[in-house]
């Protein structure tokens, strides 16, 4: 990677979508308008998005996720066995109606708007996830790219739905090794193509490690199957992600962001919990950096950190995307000295908890405060630095 300043600022991924956009996905999912058509106008997205990104200050910059539907469904588009099917549709297929239904109205989900992708057959790249946006980014900054990939847990325990794929993959460990294959041909064509910098999204780990292996699924996009003892299935997670960055060259540095839900602006539906039980598995996780929320109070204390290995980054999150009230710039600066006790200075990169925009027609806030909040994030790195 470019050689950064200290406590360098960037992004989760998303960013609110402009209305053309969110227009388009629709269009595009509908088969309403061309591909072509389509990235014409998701091209001139990700362009605002790298312009609102360089204003606010931000050292490494991303696409936005301009071209997704949600964080991790846009594989659909990409990837030959998977059906896109809303939470309503899903309905019909999962074991527990019932359960399912409560959890929906728990949880403030609207569940004819959010898509999860489903396997439906044997899995097959067709095309690059996000190898293209790389590439299209890539001609329109010199500035260090982040780009984003949802992580092989989530997309095994999220897209295995029992009457679905079993007639193709008996069970989620089977399901695993195609996901495993899938991503690192994407990491492995990111890595020839230049790329230094890839985050895996794990957010359900959360959900995993707060529910007992029985109890009503708490966090939106975690599994629709049954799950085993949070002890098996965060075991699974290490060896998935393990199994992905094997063999990577350590110029392209990997990162793994593990939150507690991001689809709604309610706090009591969002998971509450210290990362305490989920880091002697961070600690076997070969990657070189966790990206983590702390600017909300239910992520618990940082001193939890304290145990990870010594050679791990910490992106650490610093702004709430879902609030808007703008922290202040010692709210920043008190956090990352808070951090300093157990990391050095260039080990620390600063973020938001998550991203703005994760689900398309479900921002969490709007560009304005997005940018408001960056900002602070740039201005809170700078006193740092001085």
């Amino acid at each position: 990677m470019q050689t950064l300043p200290l406590f360098p600022v960037t992004s989760v991924g998303s960013l609110p979508r402009s209305k053309q956009i969110l227009q388009s996905l629709r269009q595009r999912q509908k088969g309403k308008i061309s591909e072509e058509e389509f990235n014409r106008i998701a091209n001139e997205a990700v362009l605002e998005a790298l312009k609102l990104e360089n204003e606010a200050g931000l050292d490494i910059v991303t696409d936005g996720e301009q071209r997704r539907d949600n964080f991790y469904s846009f594989i659909a588009d990409h990837i030959d066995g998977i059906r896109l099917m809303t939470l309503a549709e899903l309905l019909n297929y999962v074991e527990d109606k019932a359960a399912f239904e409560r959890l929906l109205n728990a949880l403030d989900v609207p569940a004819f708007a959010l898509k999860n992708p489903v396997v439906v057959g044997k899995l097959e790249r067709k095309q690059p996830l996000v190898l293209d946006s790389y590439r299209f980014l890539k001609e329109h900054t010199d500035k260090p790219i982040k780009i984003t990939l949802p992580g092989p847990y989530l997309l095994t325990r999220s897209m295995w739905v029992k009457r679905l794929s079993a007639e193709f993959y008996p069970d989620k460990e089977s399901l695993g090794n195609d996901v495993v294959r899938v991503l690192r041909e994407e990491l492995v064509d990111l890595q020839k193509a230049g790329c230094t910098f890839v985050q895996f999204d794990e957010p359900v780990l959360t959900e995993v490690a707060f529910a007992g292996p029985h109890e009503t699924h708490t966090f939106m996009c975690a599994a629709l199957s049954e799950k085993n003892s949070p002890k098996e299935e965060l075991e699974f997670a290490v060896q998935l992600i393990n199994r992905v960055v094997a063999g990577i060259d350590a110029s392209v540095k990997t990162a793994l962001h593990v939150c507690r839900g991001n689809w709604s602006q309610r706090e009591d539906v969002l998971l509450r919990g210290a990362y305490d039980p989920l880091v002697p598995h961070f600690a076997r996780m070969n990657v070189q950096q966790f990206v983590l929320e702390y600017a909300t109070e239910r992520a618990g204390s940082i001193d939890v950190l304290a145990d990870l290995p010594a050679d791990k980054e910490i992106g650490l999150g610093v702004v709430d995307p879902r609030t808007t009230q703008v922290e202040s710039v010692d709210f920043v600066v008190n956090k990352v000295r808070s951090l300093l006790r157990f990391r050095r200075p260039e080990q620390i990169y600063l973020n938001p908890d998550c991203g703005f925009g994760t689900f398309a027609d479900r921002p969490v806030n709007t560009s304005q405060i997005a940018f408001q909040k960056m900002q602070v994030m740039h201005q809170a790195a700078e006193k740092l630095r001085g």
